[in-house]
């Protein structure tokens, strides 16, 4: 392993310096490279290869669990911590999660809703229950606020809005494409916090007037409302916060790719069998 190391940044550093650190004989290292490479450190080599190009496809964001699964579709075995080893010497990693905070509850001075869901996020088919929340992006022009419309049963963003603004009309308009672009029945279920924006009149005539049920989380229980938030977690790990948006403009254009290309399209998804939430409802159509 240690010939391997120095193998690699022969170009990088002068052998004996490299030879000196390791606590190796340079003849011991000739002797190596004359016999040439072993098959596992050949194996070793292509792999790496393999886990760059794959890691760069995903934006970056991929870590060692998904690329073990990415990998493995491709027909390739081995195992889930040689691929992190090999990544670690390569300087590559993921994004990891941060931790949810709990707030006190206290009695509500609004009109809410019941909590249907009870923190079962579980849906037997599209357009059976839906998922909405608000985040915000920082840009040098100031906040660009994000609203979103989940589908449970895919994880796929059905509907969502950006303004400037955090009014009534970013939640709405994001229910309005939602509406627009999927067929669902009156048994479909809305769920999302007790903001303002989604206990406005607005926003509970459009429910009603499509016929949507609609539930509400505890007040400060982001777990309520944990699939919501756990994509504005990956939205903010792997793309917010690698960047330094100039303009709202700018994060408009970045987060319509993240939304509608990446995340929907392309990027494998744990809770759906490590397939994108796209191919996911494609297969539930084919099946």
């Amino acid at each position: 392993m240690r010939y391997s190391c120095i193998y690699r940044r022969r170009r990088q550093y002068s052998i004996r310096m490299m030879c000196r650190l390791l606590k190796v004989s340079r003849s011991g290292y000739y002797a190596w490279n004359s016999r040439g490479e072993s098959n596992r450190d050949k194996q070793d080599r292509e792999l790496s290869l393999l886990i760059g190009q794959l890691h760069g496809q995903s934006d970056g964001v991929y870590g060692a669990r998904k690329l073990h699964h990415e990998i493995k579709s491709l027909g390739h075995h081995c195992g889930r911590y040689r691929i992190a080893r090999l990544m670690r010497q390569a300087g590559l990693k993921g994004y990891p999660k941060r931790r949810y905070r709990h707030y006190k509850k206290t009695a509500p001075t609004y009109p809410v809703a019941n909590n249907l869901f009870d923190q079962n996020f579980t849906a037997l088919r599209a357009n059976e229950r839906w998922s909405a929340d608000i985040t915000y992006i920082a840009t040098r022009q100031g906040w660009l606020y994000l609203a979103v419309v989940m589908d449970l049963y895919s994880r796929r963003i059905v509907g969502w809005s950006m303004n400037s603004r955090l009014s009534r009309h970013l939640a709405v308009d994001a229910l309005n494409m939602a509406v627009g672009q999927r067929q669902f029945t009156d048994t479909l279920v809305h769920h999302s916090d007790r903001g303002a924006q989604y206990t406005s009149d607005d926003y509970r005539h459009l429910l009603q007037k499509n016929h949507i049920k609609c539930s509400m989380s505890g007040r400060g229980n982001c777990y309520d409302n944990a699939p919501a938030e756990s994509f504005f977690a990956l939205l903010k790990r792997e793309r917010v916060r690698r960047k330094n948006y100039q303009t709202r403009d700018e994060a408009r254009a970045d987060i319509f790719d993240y939304v509608e290309r990446f995340y929907s399209r392309k990027r494998l998804h744990g809770y759906l069998g490590y397939t994108s939430p796209q191919e996911f409802e494609d297969r539930s159509i084919r099946a």
